[in-house]
């Protein structure tokens, strides 16, 4: 007997793969993709998945983070990946990584430098800690620009972060295509049905899709895997983020990082995270993490 509610959760790798990583379902991801950059001039109407292995990341990298790497038919590159837990130096590797598909456009001989534009998305199951405080703005943009003139001096090159946990709109107060995707992803694991204000043919596909009911045993068994994995990191790491925050608040924001890293590691060893994953997650070498872990 099958347990749990009607539709997978888009926060495991699985459900993120499912509904956004395959040919098959191409088309819910440009739709997600053309409402949130909104570019009427430039819509996209075809997309490629590209191997990710081009972005440099290691297996045991992406068993922790989730990411589908695809262009537009116009060469547009686009990295959307779901960080469900916290992590030290997220917005710095978010950046690191960024610049791989900016590489890649290089050509030998003589090239004249034109680039084609490189976006980030990251939808994120946690709140960035410098915007606690913030309860509105969860929907971030970021491009450089300049300081003087406060406008835009490269749009080729954006970072959007989507932090779910602070879109609280229920049903009745959905207005917007956006608002829609935003409640689905937040909260589709625990809805009994499809929403009467969610009737889009898109959104039809996505829910016949996500049905748990519909899957093949072996599906449904590496479904439950991957959930059990999901629930057990993001309890692992945001329990030891919570911990060492409390604890560094008395003790100062450095001694605080610390204790933090030391309880990621332990509550992380004793969840049977690996060390590579817990290195990636806590910045430590995997050296520091034996060291903590045998004492």
């Amino acid at each position: 007997m099958r347990e749990g509610g009607r539709y997978i959760s888009p926060f495991t790798d699985f459900g993120f793969k499912k509904l956004f990583g395959t040919e098959m379902n191409k088309d819910i991801l440009m739709d997600f993709l053309n409402e949130l950059l909104k570019k009427d001039e430039a819509k996209i109407i075809n997309l490629t998945y590209l191997p990710k292995e081009q972005l440099g990341r290691a297996e045991w990298d992406r068993k922790a983070i989730f990411d589908i790497y695809c262009e537009s038919e116009d060469g547009t590159k686009f990295i959307v990946e779901l960080q469900k837990a916290k992590q030290n130096y997220f917005k710095d590797r978010s950046i690191y990584y960024s610049t791989f598909p900016i590489r890649e456009q290089s050509k030998k001989g003589e090239w004249n430098f034109q680039l084609k534009a490189v976006y980030t998305i990251g939808i994120l199951d946690f709140v960035f800690d410098e915007n606690k405080e913030d309860k509105k703005v969860f929907h971030h943009e970021v491009q450089l620009f300049d300081k003087n003139t406060q406008k835009v001096f490269y749009d080729k090159l954006t970072y959007i972060y989507l932090e779910m946990p602070k879109f609280n709109k229920s049903e009745e107060e959905l207005e917007t295509h956006f608002d829609k995707w935003m409640y689905i992803i937040k909260n589709l694991e625990f809805l009994p049905g499809r929403p009467g204000r969610i009737q889009e043919r898109i959104f039809q596909k996505l829910f016949k899709q996500a049905e748990i009911a519909n899957y093949s045993d072996e599906e449904y068994t590496d479904y439950s895997e991957s959930l059990k994995v999901y629930r057990d990191l993001k309890n692992t790491i945001d329990t030891a983020f919570d911990d060492g925050k409390a604890e560094g608040k008395a003790e100062g924001l450095a001694e605080g990082s610390k204790l933090r890293n030391i309880e990621i590691v332990t509550k992380g060893k004793k969840d049977g995270i690996s060390t590579e994953i817990l290195s990636t997650l806590t910045g430590l070498s995997k050296e520091e993490i034996e060291k903590i872990s045998s004492e």
